[in-house]
Protein backbone atom coordinates (compact mmCIF):
# COMPACT_ATOMS: atom_id res chain seq x y z
CA UNK A 1 0.00 0.00 0.00
CA UNK A 2 1.13 3.34 -0.73
CA UNK A 3 1.74 5.84 1.70
CA UNK A 4 -0.70 7.94 0.47
CA UNK A 5 -3.27 5.59 0.29
CA UNK A 6 -2.51 4.80 3.86
CA UNK A 7 -2.79 8.53 4.95
CA UNK A 8 -6.91 8.65 3.17
CA UNK A 9 -7.74 5.17 5.02
CA UNK A 10 -6.56 7.18 8.09
CA UNK A 11 -8.62 9.95 7.32
CA UNK A 12 -12.02 7.82 6.53
CA UNK A 13 -11.19 5.98 9.56
CA UNK A 14 -11.65 9.91 12.11
CA UNK A 15 -14.26 10.67 9.78
CA UNK A 16 -15.99 7.32 10.75
CA UNK A 17 -14.66 8.05 14.38
CA UNK A 18 -16.69 11.56 14.59
CA UNK A 19 -19.49 10.69 12.76
CA UNK A 20 -20.12 7.60 15.98
CA UNK A 21 -19.37 9.92 18.52
CA UNK A 22 -21.71 12.88 16.98
CA UNK A 23 -24.51 9.68 16.65
CA UNK A 24 -24.23 8.07 19.89
CA UNK A 25 -24.41 12.05 21.50
CA UNK A 26 -27.51 12.44 19.24
CA UNK A 27 -29.30 8.69 20.56
CA UNK A 28 -27.90 9.96 24.23
CA UNK A 29 -30.82 11.74 25.18
CA UNK A 30 -29.12 14.49 25.86
CA UNK A 31 -31.45 18.07 25.87
CA UNK A 32 -29.01 20.25 24.26
CA UNK A 33 -31.52 23.05 24.56
CA UNK A 34 -32.39 22.84 28.13
CA UNK A 35 -27.83 23.01 28.28
CA UNK A 36 -27.82 26.17 26.28
CA UNK A 37 -30.31 27.69 28.86
CA UNK A 38 -28.30 26.82 31.81
CA UNK A 39 -26.21 30.02 31.89
CA UNK A 40 -29.19 32.02 33.91
CA UNK A 41 -30.30 32.19 37.19
CA UNK A 42 -33.96 31.95 35.93
CA UNK A 43 -34.06 28.80 33.11
CA UNK A 44 -35.42 30.40 29.61
CA UNK A 45 -35.24 29.33 26.09
CA UNK A 46 -32.57 30.70 24.76
CA UNK A 47 -34.76 31.42 21.31
CA UNK A 48 -37.98 32.99 22.89
CA UNK A 49 -37.01 34.35 26.36
CA UNK A 50 -39.73 32.30 27.68
CA UNK A 51 -39.18 31.04 31.52
CA UNK A 52 -40.37 27.26 32.16
CA UNK A 53 -41.09 26.52 28.15
CA UNK A 54 -44.32 29.21 28.56
CA UNK A 55 -46.41 27.04 31.23
CA UNK A 56 -48.44 29.19 33.34
CA UNK A 57 -46.31 29.15 37.34
CA UNK A 58 -48.82 29.80 39.16
CA UNK A 59 -51.48 27.08 37.42
CA UNK A 60 -48.67 24.19 39.10
CA UNK A 61 -51.04 25.35 43.05
CA UNK A 62 -54.51 26.50 41.92
CA UNK A 63 -54.66 24.00 39.30
CA UNK A 64 -52.03 21.23 40.07
CA UNK A 65 -50.67 20.40 36.74
CA UNK A 66 -49.05 22.26 33.89
CA UNK A 67 -51.03 24.45 31.82
CA UNK A 68 -49.38 26.03 28.84
CA UNK A 69 -49.34 30.20 29.21
CA UNK A 70 -51.10 32.71 26.75
CA UNK A 71 -49.33 35.39 24.77
CA UNK A 72 -52.62 37.51 25.68
CA UNK A 73 -51.28 37.15 29.43
CA UNK A 74 -47.71 37.72 29.92
CA UNK A 75 -45.40 39.50 32.12
CA UNK A 76 -41.67 40.64 31.95
CA UNK A 77 -39.88 39.57 34.82
CA UNK A 78 -36.61 38.73 36.40
CA UNK A 79 -35.22 38.65 33.03
CA UNK A 80 -37.43 36.58 31.28
CA UNK A 81 -41.18 36.53 29.97
CA UNK A 82 -43.58 34.46 32.10
CA UNK A 83 -46.67 33.60 30.28
CA UNK A 84 -50.05 32.36 32.03
CA UNK A 85 -53.41 31.20 31.67
CA UNK A 86 -55.67 34.03 32.67
CA UNK A 87 -55.50 37.32 34.26
CA UNK A 88 -55.78 36.00 37.17
CA UNK A 89 -52.77 33.83 37.60
CA UNK A 90 -50.86 36.98 35.57
CA UNK A 91 -52.23 39.58 38.65
CA UNK A 92 -50.85 36.68 41.35
CA UNK A 93 -47.67 36.31 40.03
CA UNK A 94 -46.73 40.26 39.68
CA UNK A 95 -47.96 40.70 43.38
CA UNK A 96 -45.71 37.80 44.77
CA UNK A 97 -43.35 36.16 42.36
CA UNK A 98 -41.17 34.58 44.82
CA UNK A 99 -44.16 32.40 45.79
CA UNK A 100 -44.95 31.05 42.41
CA UNK A 101 -41.52 31.08 40.40
CA UNK A 102 -39.93 28.10 40.61
CA UNK A 103 -37.20 27.51 43.43
CA UNK A 104 -33.72 27.58 42.12
CA UNK A 105 -34.59 29.34 39.15
CA UNK A 106 -36.43 26.11 37.87
CA UNK A 107 -33.19 24.24 37.63
CA UNK A 108 -33.08 20.62 38.96
CA UNK A 109 -32.51 20.96 42.67
CA UNK A 110 -30.79 17.21 42.82
CA UNK A 111 -28.72 18.78 40.40
CA UNK A 112 -28.16 21.68 42.21
CA UNK A 113 -27.55 19.62 45.15
CA UNK A 114 -24.64 17.94 43.37
CA UNK A 115 -23.35 21.06 42.69
CA UNK A 116 -24.21 21.43 39.01
CA UNK A 117 -26.97 23.32 36.97
CA UNK A 118 -29.23 21.38 34.65
CA UNK A 119 -32.75 22.70 33.56
CA UNK A 120 -36.06 21.14 34.79
CA UNK A 121 -38.69 20.97 32.70
CA UNK A 122 -42.68 21.90 33.53
CA UNK A 123 -43.45 18.25 33.09
CA UNK A 124 -41.45 17.04 35.83
CA UNK A 125 -42.08 18.93 38.75
CA UNK A 126 -43.24 18.87 42.47
CA UNK A 127 -44.86 21.02 45.14
CA UNK A 128 -42.91 20.99 48.62
CA UNK A 129 -43.50 22.95 51.14
CA UNK A 130 -45.21 25.48 49.39
CA UNK A 131 -42.46 26.11 46.89
CA UNK A 132 -42.64 24.61 43.14
CA UNK A 133 -39.56 22.52 41.94
CA UNK A 134 -39.13 21.59 38.63
CA UNK A 135 -36.86 18.37 37.42
CA UNK A 136 -34.64 17.06 34.72
CA UNK A 137 -35.21 13.51 34.75
CA UNK A 138 -38.11 11.47 36.06
CA UNK A 139 -35.48 9.91 38.22
CA UNK A 140 -34.02 13.17 40.07
CA UNK A 141 -37.92 13.60 40.76
CA UNK A 142 -37.97 9.99 42.48
CA UNK A 143 -34.93 11.19 44.80
CA UNK A 144 -36.43 14.36 45.82
CA UNK A 145 -39.94 13.28 46.49
CA UNK A 146 -38.21 9.97 48.97
CA UNK A 147 -36.38 12.81 50.89
CA UNK A 148 -36.98 16.33 50.02
CA UNK A 149 -35.10 17.50 53.44
CA UNK A 150 -31.74 16.05 52.40
CA UNK A 151 -31.39 17.49 48.69
CA UNK A 152 -33.39 20.84 49.98
CA UNK A 153 -30.09 21.06 52.54
CA UNK A 154 -27.62 20.16 50.12
CA UNK A 155 -29.24 22.21 46.96
CA UNK A 156 -29.59 25.57 49.35
CA UNK A 157 -26.47 25.50 50.59
CA UNK A 158 -25.03 24.75 47.08
CA UNK A 159 -27.12 27.61 44.96
CA UNK A 160 -25.47 30.34 46.78
CA UNK A 161 -22.36 29.90 45.26
CA UNK A 162 -23.82 28.54 42.22
CA UNK A 163 -26.33 31.50 41.54
CA UNK A 164 -23.42 33.62 41.51
CA UNK A 165 -21.69 31.67 38.77
CA UNK A 166 -24.99 32.06 36.24
CA UNK A 167 -25.64 35.39 34.44
CA UNK A 168 -28.32 37.91 35.65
Amino acid sequence: MTARRQEGNGLRLGIVVIALLGCGLACSGVDFAARAATSERVVIDRYTGLAISGFDPVAFFTDARAVQGDPAFEVWQGGAIWRFSNPDNRAFFVANPDVYSPRFGGYDPVDIARGVTFAGTARLWLIVGQRLYLFGHEDSRAAFAADPVRYLHDATRRWVVLKETLAQ
